[in-house]
């Protein structure tokens, strides 16, 4: 397979994209990349609306009730947001280009020198469901800083506290969950998930009406264009929020990624947050 094909029967002139399945699992993207085999996944590229030409033969995310050419700023949030209008799977999640959920089997991950043969199946993620509400990625840790203090070392800090006033005046219950994993340092991150269709929909209603009252508050018309990508990073914090509100049961497995993380320059870059101010300006 080579960049940019796959091989799921989800492209376009192919399976509708409505059609109801058992489980679909939509890969965000925005540039021709390699997919998982398993049937489940389904490429969609997100932005669609602003680069009609990037993936024409992948599902896109401009098609239906979208918000598409909003993808600068929610990021891959326009590719959930799809998913949930358009989509009739029985489950749903997403995952994104670079990073993919792995099987659970840990002798896998040592012997299979092909990270895609690593990504979890889709019969791995219905036996896990069939017990647990939701699967997510494994906890991440910032051992030395709150996840507040993480966010406002590297981004504007004034941007979790509008989220927590939309939360006091909007959805009050949630407060307590919000406060306290402000004051923790282990999150649920990447926007990574699977679950089933009606709750997928109860999250989204949730969460996109707490990120459009974020923007209506936030002035940014002097970001950058990686700084307005906010709506998408501060959604990362809310899924805990909101599962741990609800209750909800869930299943972790550990993160895939296909390319090698530059760890070096990530926590160089943590180190001159943290201890001389200087805020992230790009991804890692």
């Amino acid at each position: 397979m080579t960049s940019g094909e796959t091989d799921q029967g989800h492209g376009l002139g192919e399976e509708p994209a409505h059609t109801a399945r058992r489980l679909t699992v939509a890969v965000i993207s925005h540039k021709p990349y390699r997919m998982p085999g398993d049937p489940m996944y389904m490429p969609l590229h997100v932005g669609a609306a602003l680069h009609p030409d990037v993936l024409p033969d992948w599902v896109q995310d401009n098609t239906g009730d979208n918000i598409s050419d909003r993808n600068a700023k929610y990021s891959e949030l326009t590719g959930l947001y799809w998913l949930w209008k358009n989509d009739d799977s029985d489950y749903q999640g997403i995952v994104h280009y670079r990073r993919h959920f792995g099987t659970a089997n840990r002798l896998a991950h040592i012997l299979r020198r092909d990270r895609f043969e690593r990504v979890v199946g889709g019969e791995e993620i219905l036996g896990l469901l069939e017990n647990h509400d939701i699967i997510l990625p494994h906890r991440r840790n910032y051992y030395i800083e709150t996840i507040y203090s993480h966010y406002a070392h590297t981004f504007p800090g004034e941007q979790l506290d509008t989220t927590r006033d939309i939360i006091a005046e909007q959805q009050p219950k949630y407060l307590p969950a919000f406060d306290t994993l402000m004051k923790g340092k282990k999150a649920h991150m990447f926007n990574m998930f699977v679950m089933s269709r009606e709750k997928l929909g109860e999250y989204c209603s949730w969460l996109f009406a707490i990120l459009e009252e974020l923007e209506r508050r936030t002035d940014d018309s002097a970001y950058s264009a990686f700084n307005a990508r906010y709506p998408g990073r501060i959604s990362e914090m809310l899924m805990d929020v909101w599962l741990n509100t609800r209750e909800y049961s869930y299943a972790e497995l550990p993160v895939v990624s296909p390319e090698t993380v530059n760890w070096v320059k990530k926590g160089y870059s943590f180190l001159q947050a943290k201890l001389v101010g200087k805020k992230y300006e790009e991804s890692f």
